[in-house]
């Protein structure tokens, strides 16, 4: 019986991030130029937030939103879930069903590393399913 894979074989390495400090117009300019859906949000290069293409859509609801002057602090979430390179797939899965939740960011001694997305799910469970069973 095989091992049950760690988030690192199928991880996105080297995510594109943004900075506390950009405009929410930024942020999103990047996630729409690199299909990407979330992003992590860094300050004095550690990870104090997540952003998503959702968390941008929630906010342009509101009239008096304004995505130029409006920084991605302002509307990032705080708390985000974190695992590292050798954490197994099932386990991250898992959780990120439970909670409802787009993506992993995954940290190495405290450094961002990684991030394991809904897509990256969806690719290992190809790989998973493609390995065991036979067309």
């Amino acid at each position: 019986m095989k091992a049950v894979p760690q988030i690192q074989k199928f991880m996105t390495t080297t995510p594109y991030a943004v900075n506390a400090d950009s405009m929410v117009q930024e942020a999103a300019q990047l996630m729409d130029k690199h299909g990407i859906r979330h992003l992590p949000v860094m300050k004095d290069g550690k990870v104090m937030g997540i952003i998503s293409d959702r968390d941008i859509r929630r906010a342009v609801g509101f009239t008096s939103f304004n995505p130029q002057v409006t920084s991605v602090a302002d509307i990032c979430e705080p708390e985000f879930y974190e695992t590292t390179p050798s954490a197994h797939i099932d386990e991250v899965a898992t959780a990120m069903a439970d909670e409802k939740i787009g993506s992993a960011l995954v940290m190495d001694n405290g450094k961002l590393v990684g991030i394991f997305t809904t897509t990256d799910v969806c690719r290992a469970l190809a790989e998973v399913a493609s390995q065991r069973f036979h067309k």
